[in-house]
């Protein structure tokens, strides 16, 4: 595969690079080749003492120079009762226990980077969720962000979540579409059709709080929300480097470093 072919996977939407920022390619970056992987994109950009979020039994591999302590919304005790089928599979102990979408007990400005894999599809408002993330993050800190592609996932039925819903979910808050997803998700991936049976699975889903993607996305559409979250909302990151991946399986994912801005370009893209 040439350098214009990984390239043109990189821009995604006609001209994103260049509204979101001077996003690493790969023919650019330094090492290029390892960079083909999670570990590679993490020994290139993780380093200070940061959080990993949900990791459960597959924490990220870091380079020594990151020191990082995990965060859960259940204890280890929990965790194993809530994932037997994972306990012989070296579940972490979290050290903060602690929702990952809001991060209450976590100062502001505090960590070098936020860790989150496969996490931001599972929260109802992901646009707060990086909010969030960028609250907890210093100044020049980075969000390790990976996101599945959703045509390589059980997700392929059902319709990409828009912009305008994203942004709906922020600015009204998610209960308007908590059900609709729920009834979205038993349809199209657990594939109840018939209305009584589909009911009462959604009813089912919805009381064992059960853990489905709220939302999800291919690549053009990972592309399009996080530039919303700049052009429109003004928050204050670049995406410092992209990656496209796929599994041997096929299924594909998406693995962003948005870079916060230093205090003086975040004041400064507030004025604008």
């Amino acid at each position: 595969m040439g350098l214009g072919t990984l390239w043109n996977r990189l821009t995604g939407p006609k001209g994103s690079i260049r509204s979101l920022g001077s996003a690493r390619s790969w023919g650019s970056a330094a090492g290029s080749t390892r960079l083909f992987g999670r570990r590679g994109v993490a020994e290139e950009y993780l380093c200070g003492e940061g959080i990993e979020i949900g990791a459960l039994h597959n924490p990220l591999k870091v380079p020594a120079a990151a020191r990082v302590t995990y965060v859960d919304r259940m204890s280890y005790d929990d965790l194993i009762r809530a994932y037997p089928t994972m306990a012989n599979k070296g579940i972490v102990r979290p050290a903060i226990i602690d929702n990952g979408e809001t991060l209450a007990t976590l100062a502001n400005e505090s960590q070098d980077f936020v860790i989150a894999n496969h996490m931001i599809e599972h929260a109802e408002d992901p646009v707060s969720v990086i909010e969030n993330f960028l609250r907890v993050v210093k100044p020049g800190g980075v969000i390790y962000l990976t996101i599945p592609d959703m045509r390589g996932t059980f997700d392929r039925h059902r319709p990409e979540t828009t912009v305008e819903h994203l942004l709906r979910d922020y600015r009204e808050g998610p209960a308007w579409s908590r059900r609709d997803h729920f009834v979205e998700y038993a349809r199209l991936v657990d594939q109840v059709t018939e209305p009584a049976a589909l009911e009462a699975h959604v009813e089912h889903l919805i009381r064992t709080e059960f853990n489905i993607h709220y939302h999800c996305w291919s690549q053009r559409g990972m592309w399009a929300w996080l530039s919303a979250l700049q052009m429109e909302l003004k928050f204050p990151f670049d995406v410092e480097f992209y990656l496209h991946r796929k599994s041997t399986k096929g299924e594909g994912e998406g693995i962003f470093i948005l870079k916060k801005h230093l205090q003086n370009a975040y004041q400064q893209s507030i004025a604008n």
